[in-house]
């Protein structure tokens, strides 16, 4: 794993407004950056990134399996008890998953850990999908990257494969985001582009202009129930919206199923941990209300804190179970605080404590690798850098290649 200085495209920035890429800037500094690009060997990817990528997924689903057969689980998650219903029977009958993200550290030699699962909403997916594709084409046809470079990027035709295996050709899908968002919009638009390319039916409806019809069933801004939803709105927001109590009832199918709202919070972290201790991918993981205890050699984590004690002292993170883009995440070590997201939007959220694995740096900045699962696999990558050691929202995206 190394970043590569290598030219620009001349006409990017052109051709980013072209395809409706509105967001390669933002805030007056870059989003997209191809300044440089990461280089993996192939064995990195296969062997660190993609293996254990699909090897983790499966370990997130036999964990909802066992929080939504417990009560105290559910209470540790902050699931909403009124809803717990709808979540177990989301899993129980299987409602279909489409996509998500694990965020990684990786250093291109350690095995890679599991930093969280962005698996409701996780956006990036245009950037990753259309447009570090069309940057490795470019490049290649330019000769500034040598003939049989590739890159990691099989999401769009997996994601064309997933919503072929998941709905019959015709079937009419809805999909929607918060208004005036193009970051969002950019992600619903990359799933629309892929269901109508598997042959369904795609259409937009901004999220606060859908409604409820007098028989109790969603319906869009032209009076059309909505069978299909996918929703770029997070499960732990919507379980806690006046809709809530209609969901059950609705007769409508949620992508993501009301099941993930489980895997992207953070309190699955020590729920794995606590299944699957000691795994390679996986950094040793608590909720904060039982440290003190654990500490003390009391409760049914106290032996487990013990064997992760000296790697907790040496670095370890504080996390609400429900934040978004680093914000209330701070990094401590030796009992002092060396980083602490700005943002602290989620601060009165419980937290989960996580040993810190340190971000590799490159030329001051400091690269997470995102892993991409389609379906029960994982198809592809986009990585993220920041200055600082928590990724936050307005962190560059980089492109990737792989050479042989």
């Amino acid at each position: 794993m190394q970043k590569i200085i290598l030219p620009e495209r001349p006409h990017w920035r052109d051709h980013a407004r072209e395809v409706g890429f509105t967001f390669a800037d933002m805030h007056g500094e870059p989003y997209w950056d191809e300044t440089s690009a990461y280089e993996f060997s192939l064995d990195q990817i296969e062997q660190d990134l993609e293996d254990p990528a699909t090897e983790l997924h499966g370990l997130c689903r036999e964990a909802v399996a066992e929080i939504v057969a417990s009560e105290e689980l559910m209470d540790r998650l902050a699931i909403p008890e009124a809803h717990r219903d709808l979540i177990a029977a989301s899993w129980r009958d299987g409602d279909p998953e489409i996509y998500g993200r694990f965020d990684f550290a990786y250093d291109g030699q350690s095995p890679a850990k599991l930093l969280e699962y962005n698996a409701d909403t996780p956006t990036s997916l245009y950037e990753s999908a259309a447009f570090q594709w069309q940057w490795l084409e470019d490049q290649l046809a330019a000769g500034v990257l040598p003939e049989g470079t590739d890159q990691f990027n099989g999401l769009h035709e997996a994601l064309v494969a997933r919503f072929g295996e998941v709905f019959a050709p015709g079937s009419d899908l809805h999909f929607t985001a918060a208004a005036g968002n193009p970051e969002d919009y950019g992600t619903v638009e990359a799933m629309g582009w892929a269901a109508r390319e598997a042959g369904l039916g795609a259409h937009y409806c901004d999220l606060d202009k859908i409604g409820i019809s007098a028989e109790g069933h969603f319906v869009d801004d032209e009076d059309r129930r909505i069978g299909v939803l996918f929703k770029l709105y997070p499960w732990e927001d919507l379980l806690r919206d006046d809709y809530a109590a209609d969901i059950m009832g609705s007769g409508c199918l949620f992508l993501e199923p009301a099941w993930k709202a489980l895997l992207s919070n953070k309190g699955l972290l020590p729920v794995l941990w606590q299944m699957f201790e000691g795994h390679p991918n996986l950094l040793p993981a608590f909720f904060e209300a039982d440290v003190a205890e654990a500490e003390a050699g009391r409760g049914p984590q106290a032996e487990a804190f013990a064997r992760a004690a000296a790697q907790l002292e040496a670095g370890h993170v504080l996390k609400p179970i429900l934040s978004r883009e680093g914000a209330s995440v701070s990094i401590h070590r030796g009992g002092e605080v060396i980083e602490a997201s700005q943002n602290t939007d989620y601060a009165e959220q419980p937290r989960v404590l996580q040993a810190y694995a340190p971000l590799p740096e490159f030329d001051g900045f400091r690269p997470v690798v995102g892993a991409w699962i389609v379906g029960q696999s994982c198809a592809g990558i986009g990585l993220r850098e920041d200055r600082s050691r928590i990724t936050q929202d307005l962190s560059r995206f980089k492109p990737h290649f792989i050479t042989a």
